[in-house]
């Protein structure tokens, strides 16, 4: 029976054709038909010859040569370019249109993107405007109702407060503060600890009463009168402070720090936790911080301070934390847990010193709970309290970082001075200059700290200090304002030590000198002992070298000038006084012409000091003004041989005045030379002091003129003046031996004398006139002789010649 059901079941479909590709397999189908139909019309053809086929017959092939081949080639190529160009251009065309459409739907969503803004900005701004005149309404009847109080805090702050510079604000602030640190303290502390007794309910909302009065007072009166700063404009506006005030997030957070939830007391029982949102003033507390370390000139001691109340805060917070869990355990069930016994809160607060601190020696806990919070405790001990004696360290080296400065800048420059060593005497000195410029001014380059300013501010600090003293010398008066202002910023601080040199005489001058303070000597004498005059704090010395010129850059400093004791002053360096005056032409005409104007009275000043020198007391006497004669003859310069030739000519003796002695007669021995007369001083002049000052302004001008030669002119002078009056003392004796006869050039020593008058003795009477020339040569000859034979005349140190016969 199966079996038949099996034979009678009918043969399944053929499976269908396998199809990899659809186009593939078209083309192939078209190709399979077009033979199929070639191979009928073959087999047509072939029953009948005359059956012609329905395809094209291809043309025929033109026989090209090879330049026509070459031709067809290149149009081939040029239509095969022409034709990628056209599909080049077709894609670009059909991206470009792509690209457009894109950016079409693209700028039609940004459009309703914008619209969509642009509505939901609108409907923001239609719900701003509508709560700002909501608010505004609200705020004009507060506005009006606390008028009269603000017209009355008007007559006392003033319309507008300063926030960092009125003293009364940064008070107020100390108040809030107050208010603020009883909220932080006792708000936690009645939060923890029972202290919420009947009793004492009265006393604890007379105080919150209180410290919510400072808060609305603040947020009232004081804050919506504070000054701001608007596009560097500091607005002052009363209307616009206020708006200004209540649109910034202070205001919001002023407002819950106001709002009343101790009324939730009368149904909740009086709990603290009610008053929390009084903490959000935190903001007035580093407020007022940052105010007061602005106006205290030891900012330090607040920073101190400060840190400890964080410290004893967080030990106040940990007392809470710890009565808490003692609570929760069990006041007294375990030895680590509060015992009850005395002041709940010091004994809280001693356990939270030992702990936090680490001290130890704290009862073991027993629970899970208890050694969990201790362990908590540890913790935030070891990072709390190592963060505040950190912050404690940077503070106080904050402090005295300036002290640590000097003290290394001395210790680096002691070291020095002893690895190279330096003579223990000015090891003294600079340690005493260190510490008396520390002692002074509190740094040690005062330049390192304005440079951190700007010119604004610099300006104004030298203005207040030197602008009085700059208008004071006489050299400034009449010149610009301005140019004095750029004269003080160029000045340099400097300290002299007593008995320190400011300038020496004979330096070259290129620094004007403005005492700051301390005293200077202008000093002289052979060991600077004698005092001229004293300068003080104001006066003005060096100022001529400012703009006196010459080849070496500057004048010579003409006396000493020492401090007498320690001694602050100001340098203005001649570099820098003509790096100004090239910006103010006129300034640099009147210095010109006052410069000259203290040139010309300084000539005659010197003039005077020169003549008063030689008044004082001294050990020996001045020199005698030269007689006229000997300054006839031009001078001291090579006087001896002007002298031989006028006794050769016998200009000499006439005017002298001396009569000529009588022919020898014949057999008539030479007589003897006789001693010469006492010598009279020759007559002073009535006007000495008159040419002598005639004689200081040439020296003067020669100074002036030949600088560089200055030192090596006092020399040939000193050499000059000692032959001088050597040479003046042999004339005199040559003149008191009464010779006629020319004196021979040949130097002869002192011994020749009576060898010479020897053989003029014994000779005829013919030879007398040449025995008596010989005689009288031989005066000269010593005179010329006596200073090589004796080195203390030759100086002029000794007032006796080595001449037979003769005293001087």
């Amino acid at each position: 029976m199966v079996f038949s059901i099996i034979s009678q079941e009918a043969v399944p479909p053929p499976p269908p054709p396998i199809v990899i590709n659809k186009y593939s397999d078209e083309q192939l189908r078209t190709i399979v038909k077009i033979m199929r139909d070639r191979l009928q019309l073959y087999k047509q053809k072939v029953e009948d010859q005359y059956t012609t086929s329905p395809e094209i017959s291809p043309p025929v092939t033109p026989v090209l040569l090879k330049d026509n081949y070459t031709k067809v080639i290149e149009e081939r190529k040029r239509q095969a370019e022409e034709e990628r160009i056209k599909k080049e251009e077709a894609e670009k065309k059909k991206k470009e249109e792509q690209e457009k459409k894109k950016q079409e739907a693209e700028q039609k969503k940004k459009d309703e993107e914008e619209k969509k803004k642009a509505e939901v900005k609108d409907e923001k701004k239609e719900e701003k405007s509508m709560k700002a005149k909501l608010t505004e309404a609200t705020w004009f009847w507060v506005d009006v109702v606390l008028m009269p109080i603000e017209d009355k805090m008007d007559s006392v702050l003033g319309k507008t407060i300063d926030p960092f510079t009125d003293r009364r604000y940064i008070a107020w602030l100390s108040l809030v503060t107050l208010a603020f640190n009883y909220n932080t303290w006792f708000i936690t502390a009645r939060l923890c600890f029972p202290y919420h007794t009947e009793s004492a309910i009265p006393y604890w909302f007379a105080m919150d009463m209180l410290a919510d009065f400072i808060y609305l007072t603040d947020a009232i009166l004081f804050q919506a009168r504070k000054q701001f700063v608007k596009a560097g404009d500091i607005i002052k506006d009363r209307m616009v402070t206020r708006t200004h005030y209540r649109a910034s997030e202070r205001f919001m957070l002023d407002m819950v720090c106001l709002i009343p939830f101790d009324l939730l007391y009368f149904q909740f029982g009086f709990k603290s936790i009610f008053r929390a949102n009084r903490l959000l003033k935190a903001g007035t507390f580093f407020e007022f911080s940052d105010r007061l370390e602005s106006i205290m000139a030891k900012a330090y001691i607040w920073r101190v301070i400060r840190t400890i109340g964080y410290l004893l805060f967080m030990l106040h917070l940990n007392a809470c934390f710890y009565y808490v869990a003692s609570e929760y355990q069990g006041i007294g069930s375990t030895k680590w847990v509060y015992s009850g016994l005395g002041s709940a809160y010091l004994r809280c607060y001693y356990y939270a010193v030992r702990s936090l601190i680490n001290i130890g020696g704290l009862n073991e806990p027993h629970t899970v709970f208890e050694i969990t919070f201790q362990m908590t405790n540890f913790f935030t001990g070891v990072f709390v309290f190592s963060s505040l004696i950190g912050q404690m360290r940077d503070v106080i080296g904050a402090a005295t970082a300036g002290k640590t400065y000097f003290r290394a800048s001395m210790d680096g420059t002691v070291a020095y001075m002893v690895t190279n060593h330096i003579p223990f005497m000015v090891q003294s000195r600079v340690r005493t200059w260190y510490t008396y410029t520390w002692d002074a001014q509190g740094m040690l380059d005062e330049s390192e700290l304005l440079d951190k300013m700007p010119l604004v501010m610099r300006t104004a600090i030298a203005v207040d200090i030197n602008l009085s003293t700059f208008q004071k010398i006489d050299l400034f008066k009449g010149c610009d304002q301005q140019m004095l202002v750029d004269m003080l910023l160029r000045l340099k601080s400097i300290i002299y030590l007593p008995g320190d040199f400011v300038v020496k005489k004979g330096d070259i001058g290129k620094e004007m000198y403005i005492i700051k303070s301390g005293a200077v000597q202008v000093v002289g004498g052979p060991d600077n002992s004698i005092v001229f005059v004293t300068l003080k704090a104001g006066c003005v010395f060096g100022e001529i070298s400012l703009l006196q010129s010459s080849k070496d850059g500057g004048n010579r400093r003409t006396a000493n000038v020492k401090a007498y004791g320690f001694a602050n002053l100001f340098v203005l360096e001649k570099k820098d006084l003509f790096d100004i005056l090239v910006h103010y032409p006129e300034s640099q005409k009147v210095l010109a012409r006052k410069g000259r104007k203290l040139m010309k009275a300084k000539v005659p000043a010197a003039a005077n000091a020169e003549v008063e020198k030689k008044k004082g007391l001294a050990l020996f006497g001045p020199k005698p003004p030269t007689p006229k004669m000997l300054r006839a003859f031009g001078g001291n310069t090579n006087l001896l041989s002007k002298l031989k030739r006028a006794a050769a000519s016998g200009e000499l003796k006439k005017m002298m005045g001396a009569p000529e002695p009588p022919p020898a007669q014949p057999g008539t021995p030479p007589s003897t030379p006789t001693p010469p007369a006492k010598e009279e001083k020759p007559p002073e002049k009535k006007d000495e002091k008159e040419e002598q000052k005639k004689e200081v302004q040439k020296k003067e001008e020669e100074k002036k003129e030949e600088e560089k030669k200055e030192d090596k002119k006092e020399e040939e002078k000193k050499e000059e003046a000692q032959e001088g009056r050597a040479k003046t003392r042999n004339h005199v004796i040559w003149q008191r031996t009464g010779d006629k006869t020319q004196p021979s050039p040949a130097p002869a020593p002192a011994a020749a004398a009576p060898a010479a008058a020897a053989p003029a003795a014994a000779a005829p009477a013919a030879a007398a006139p040449a025995a008596a020339a010989a005689a009288a040569a031989a005066a000269p000859a010593a005179a010329a002789a006596a200073p090589a034979a004796n080195p203390e005349g030759a100086n002029g140190n000794s007032s006796r010649l080595k001449f037979p016969g003769i005293r001087v």
